[in-house]
């Protein structure tokens, strides 16, 4: 087995969606929309629970966050799969690849951490309500969040740093948009094994344990809810998960279904469908799905579209 640095590749070819140039012009048009609907839609979540103090609770307050790594983990892949669309240049140096792997895995991470901590919020105010606002305080909030981002940086690093360790082959061709752990490890000449050990160590850690501690409480969630004899309060108490619900839903099937598939198979262009399903469709969705489905939601982004207009309306007649 080979464990010394040896000369590493200078850059990776990104094949991603190969078609004629007429095909990639409206793949650009379309990602890019998708982009700046995933940016805007996440953005206006945070404007609007920033400046709203009737949604600054725990629930809101790991929303937001959720918003803002939603918009980063797009912002990893999404912008340079646009400029190698518009430059024709689908190259990618081999630090700006590893950088790629270790953001992209590090907000990857931390969405499946901010769900967990959202699905553990969820099973304190419906399963324990009288002692929600005591252990949901502040301080607890603020230690889920930083224990998720510590964590999902640890991970990420651990996952990039041995790669350092491989050396490539002449064959530099991803299969994809964007430079994607698995298909970079593919590509390497030197022996991958301690690499595949940390993958698996990490995909259980912040990936299988995350998920069990989702579906346990909702498994809790759900018992809790059916003992209640009130049907306007079992609603009531099912539309408050039915959004975080789906994005799980969403997220997981996407995200394991394209990994578990990659890991056994070669690549393909299901594969690659999956890839964008979980890199762009669903950061995309999640601010419908919790905007329309929330009233209090669409009230405050309501406000603060009306403040915005108000505001550009000054604005104009000032300068006129």
């Amino acid at each position: 087995m080979e464990t010394g640095n040896q000369t590493h590749a200078p850059e990776f070819l990104l094949l991603g969606f190969s078609a004629t140039s007429e095909i990639q012009f409206i793949v650009f048009g379309l990602f890019l929309s998708m982009y700046l609907v995933t940016f805007t839609g996440n953005l206006l979540i945070i404007l609007a629970i920033c400046s709203d103090s009737h949604l600054h609770t725990p629930m809101y307050f790991f929303l937001s966050n959720l918003s803002f790594a939603d918009l980063c983990f797009t912002s990893t892949t999404v912008p340079k799969m646009l400029l190698n669309i518009l430059t024709q240049n689908k190259f990618i140096t081999y630090a700006g690849c590893l950088s790629q792997i270790f953001f992209f895995t590090s907000f990857g991470c931390l969405d499946n951490l901010l769900l967990t901590v959202m699905a553990y919020d969820r099973f304190m105010a419906i399963c324990h309500p009288l002692h929600y606002t005591v252990i949901m305080n502040p301080r607890l909030c603020g230690l889920l969040i930083l224990g998720s981002w510590c964590i999902s940086v640890m991970g990420s690093l651990l996952e990039t740093l041995t790669v350092l360790r491989l050396s490539f082959c002449t064959k530099m061709e991803i299969p994809h948009f964007f430079c994607d752990l698995l298909e970079v490890l593919k590509l390497a000449c030197s022996d991958t094994f301690i690499n595949n050990v940390v993958i698996y160590f990490a995909t259980g850690v912040l990936g299988v344990i995350p998920f069990t501690g989702i579906f346990f409480s909702y498994y809790k969630i759900v018992f809790s809810i059916l003992r209640i004899s009130s049907a306007g309060r079992k609603h009531k108490a099912f539309s408050t998960c039915g959004s975080h619900l789906s994005v799980v839903t969403l997220f997981y099937g996407t995200g394991f279904g394209v990994y578990l598939s990659s890991a056994a198979t070669p690549s393909s262009r299901t594969s690659l469908v999956a890839s964008v399903m979980y890199t762009m469709v669903t950061p995309m969705l999640n601010p419908f799905i919790y905007s329309l489905r929330n009233t209090d939601m669409k009230r405050a982004l309501g406000r603060l579209l009306s403040r915005a207009t108000f505001f550009n309306g000054d604005i104009t007649a000032g300068l006129s």
